[in-house]
């Protein structure tokens, strides 16, 4: 590999607000050359996720933030080029957690072996990986789901909102409502089996789940927050749960939300709200796999990927996932 140029993403400032094409860098290092333990890694493809804007800031949180003039991270998938590591070799495919980098030195003890002729080597980001094991621990074990409920998703074209609708229904869910941010969005949702679906650009979200749950809902997925929560609190029924998986409404905003006006609902509804990381329901990931592998087999599930092209466009990709430019799982092709 001596002289093959490495290009990655670090971060050149942190984003006050919304973030700009000015807060990364595109910097060109040697590729690294692997020691004990370690493989060298070509990332083919990388996820850019609503949770990585969170770490752009200087702020204690559940993971440490970027650091600043280092390469960003996050989830790839790519082909073991060498090393020094039991149980692999050349050619393999692994999913690691070193994206935002075309070249990657992987600690094998990090990294897991996936195979390519099972399913394509994009779902292990996306159906497969990250995405669909937290629609499916949110929705059925934070969430409780049972059938005959009625569930509500917001970003419900989204890469996990898409598959929670999905899961919902085959798990016996009554009815599936959904909101997005586009007819073209909306439309995808009815094409996904979903009950009712709505732009939340049509009017007030309250009024919108109201028409289409006019008999309330039981359960929440939220990964938008603000105005979505308030609605579904008023639309939960006594006794609703709601797993709280992300709030990307206010991930850019500078000063603190308003709280939802009616969060006394909460008592008398006797409501449970919780957030949840997809890192404490790894116990599930077999289940998981073996259950949503039969779906996608048997043409049960479908899933959207939007893929764009360049290390050097990842940051653009990263700005059109906030924006909502995505349909399913935002992906970046190295």
């Amino acid at each position: 590999m001596t002289g093959t140029v490495n290009r990655e993403i670090h971060l050149a400032s942190r984003p006050q607000g919304w973030p700009t094409t000015e807060n990364f860098r595109l910097v060109e290092t040697e590729v690294p050359k692997p020691g004990p333990g370690q493989l060298l890694v070509r990332n083919r493809y990388m996820s850019v996720d609503p949770y990585m804007r969170g770490r752009m800031n200087d702020a204690k949180s559940y993971v440490p933030p970027y650091a600043l003039d280092a390469p960003l991270t996050g989830g790839a998938v790519g082909e073991v080029l060498g090393g020094e590591a039991d149980g692999f070799a050349p050619g393999d495919t692994v999913l690691h957690g070193l994206g935002w980098r075309e070249y990657a030195l992987v600690d094998a003890r990090s990294a897991r072996k996936v195979d390519p002729a099972l399913a394509p080597e994009t779902t292990y980001l996306g159906v497969l990986g990250m995405a669909g094991l937290t629609a499916y621990a949110g929705l059925l074990e934070v969430a409780g789901m049972r059938p005959g409920e009625t569930v509500f998703v917001s970003a419900a074209a989204g890469a996990v909102g898409s598959l929670v609708g999905q899961i919902a229904k085959l798990r016996g869910a009554a009815r599936v409502v959904g909101s997005a941010g586009s007819r073209a969005k909306v439309d995808r949702l009815a094409a996904l089996g979903f009950d009712a679906a709505f732009d939340y650009h049509d009017g007030p979200v309250r009024t919108s789940l109201k028409a289409a749950a006019p008999e309330g809902i039981d359960v929440y997925f939220d990964n938008v927050g603000g105005d979505h929560l308030e609605a579904a609190i008023s639309a939960l029924r006594p006794h609703g749960r709601v797993a709280i998986c992300g709030m990307i409404a206010q991930y850019n905003d500078t000063v603190p939300p308003a709280a939802p006006r009616n969060l006394a609902q909460v008592i008398g509804k006797r409501l449970t709200l919780r957030g949840f990381l997809v890192g404490d329901h790894e116990g599930l990931r077999d289940q998981f796999v073996q259950e949503m592998a039969g779906w996608l087999r048997e043409g049960r599930v479908s899933y959207d990927e939007t893929v764009v092209d360049g290390i050097e466009n990842a940051p653009s990709a990263f700005l059109g996932l906030l924006r909502g430019e995505n349909l399913g799982k935002m992906l970046v092709r190295l």
